[in-house]
């Protein structure tokens, strides 16, 4: 079975209540040239660096600690 027949498969089982939103985001996946950019971008194959190991051990631990700002927070901070 193709991909486009399993979903056209999925398509056919779901409610018919929730086809307009199945359709509104169909729709997005095809008219949203960055969303359609960032799901056929190649997957990046480069190597980590030290640098970035350590960066991200470092937000784990910030994280583990709770020493994290809330998105909402931050936005507030720098007034947008």
């Amino acid at each position: 079975m193709t991909t486009k027949e399993a979903l056209h498969e999925l398509i056919e089982s779901l409610p018919e209540a929730v086809l307009p939103e199945a359709a509104r985001r169909l729709e997005e996946l095809r008219d949203d040239p960055v969303l359609l950019a960032l799901l056929t971008a190649p997957e990046d194959d480069e190597p980590e660096t030290d640098e970035e190991r350590a960066a991200v051990e470092e937000a784990r631990q910030a994280r583990a600690e709770g020493r994290v700002i809330a998105d909402a927070d931050l936005d507030r901070e720098l007034g947008w």
